[in-house]
């Protein structure tokens, strides 16, 4: 059996942390182990467990394009199926089953456990999603699901409702979405699961499936052709319209770490970064990512969190509508993780059809840009500190602090780090935004064979 970790989520659900550059699976804010005071995001912290229960080898991790080098600077030798747009989670898998079969080394009769990347759970449930190929071949169903046996009526979780009970697994009567608390207690009573979104597949029904939608089964076909399948769950597509399911119960701890209310629950430490909470605080979690303190007094029930992009402050029973307030905001992002570095935006402005963005750029020792140029705008670089190398044109120019440089429209350049290296970038003309960025090379191999030639 193979494994995919679907990670093409985004959003605000975790705002101001969490957005389009920088979704909650990349944060790093749980624990990486018990009783660990050693930060790590989701994602590291499940590969990790891939890799302790044996199956990281047989995984791949499928994402947005805009994703894959936040995700590769995390876990670099994970295997990447790389979306080319966003359409929810039914063509995700369709298109995780094609990778498997051109480029994983699958077959059509092999199986694909599909995994969300960010659930916060122990060992046992790896070994749980393990059993899901052995139920799919016993029971004969469409598709196998895993579900957590509750250990509270939870209102914050959809449920899978069973049928008739067999040897290792139960046959799936339905689903109820997120209940009110008497529903709740009533699915809990009939011995229904938290719905966990985990599920398994034969591969060879996946790519049936994508050809009746008139797209190729190999990966790069249907990457081609993938606005033709239809932006919609793989819930609603498939597994609600399924006639015959089967599931395996998961015994053990899990969580879904969908909001700040049960995220901090995870934290090794009531504070991060510059923050003084007072001992009259209670039961309230701080994180500041600016360099401004943030002093706490009297909270109770609190989560605070300070970035670039914003503040919150609310009480942990409210944390669910975080995303829906957040909603009205749609700036730019103020801090990103790239695969060589950081960067943060210090300042946008336009005037008279004149835009100015200036950036403080951190690029990681080793680690290089691509090669690239704009068509709309020029550079002014000036480096704080470090030592690398730009290649502009092919002309080699050493960087050292207090160095500065303009790069002018059309100008093809790229930078490497030689000790972490920092430096404000300057950007003035027509446009400013990625949409100006002309990549033709992330290999600095080639991208130095330009300068000998």
């Amino acid at each position: 059996m193979y494994y995919v970790l679907l990670s093409g989520g985004s959003g605000k659900r975790l705002w101001p942390l969490s957005n389009e550059a920088r979704p909650k699976q990349y944060l790093k804010l749980v624990n990486q182990e018990e009783n660990s005071m050693e930060r790590c995001s989701m994602l590291q912290r499940v590969w990790a467990q891939l890799k302790e229960a044996g199956i990281a080898e047989r995984a791949v991790i499928t994402a947005g394009a805009d994703q894959t080098e936040l995700l590769r600077s995390q876990v670099r030798e994970a295997k990447v199926a790389v979306e080319p747009g966003r359409r929810d989670t039914f063509a995700a898998v369709l298109l995780s089953c094609a990778w498997l079969r051109s480029k994983g080394g699958a077959s059509e009769d092999d199986y694909a456990a599909i995994m969300p990347v960010d659930p916060y759970t122990e060992e046992s449930y790896f070994e749980t999603v393990k059993k899901l190929e052995e139920v799919m071949k016993q029971s004969g169903a469409e598709a196998g699901l895993m579900g957590v046996v509750p250990s509270c009526p939870s209102v914050k979780y959809g449920y899978i409702l069973p049928g008739e009970r067999h040897d290792g697994w139960i046959s799936v009567k339905g689903f109820a979405e997120k209940p009110n608390e008497e529903k709740a207690e009533e699915l809990m009573a009939q011995g229904a699961l938290w719905n966990c979104g985990v599920f398994c597949v034969r591969i060879g029904d996946m790519l049936e499936r994508a050809q009746a939608y008139g797209a190729p089964g190999d990966y790069d076909g249907l990457c081609a052709a993938y606005d033709k399948l239809p932006k919609i769950s793989f819930d609603y597509e498939v597994l609600e319209k399924a006639e015959r399911l089967a599931a395996v119960e998961f015994h053990g701890y899990w969580k879904d770490l969908g909001t700040w209310d049960v995220m901090a629950e995870q934290m090794s430490t009531d504070t991060i970064g510059n923050v003084a909470l007072d001992e009259s605080c209670e039961n309230t979690q701080v994180v500041n990512e600016l360099k401004a303190p943030v002093a706490v007094l009297g909270a109770k029930d609190m989560v605070v969190v300070a970035s670039q992009d914003g503040i919150l402050i609310a009480d942990k029973s409210q944390t669910a509508r975080v995303k829906e307030l957040a909603a009205a905001f749609s700036s730019r992002p103020m801090f990103e993780e790239r695969r060589w570095g950081t960067l943060e935006t210090l300042d946008e402005s336009e005037y008279e059809g004149l835009f100015t963005l200036t950036r403080k750029i951190h690029i990681y020792d080793g680690m290089t840009s691509s090669y690239h140029f704009h068509k709309n705008r020029d550079e002014i670089w000036t480096v704080l500190s470090g030592s690398g190398e730009l290649i502009l044109e092919g002309t080699k120019i050493p960087l050292s602090p207090g160095k500065a440089v303009c790069i002018r429209k059309n100008q093809r350049h790229a930078v490497k780090a030689f000790r972490d290296f920092e430096y404000i970038e300057i950007h003035v003309g027509a446009s400013v935004g990625n949409e100006d960025i002309n990549r033709i090379t992330f290999n600095w191999d080639e991208i130095e064979l330009s300068h000998i030639l």
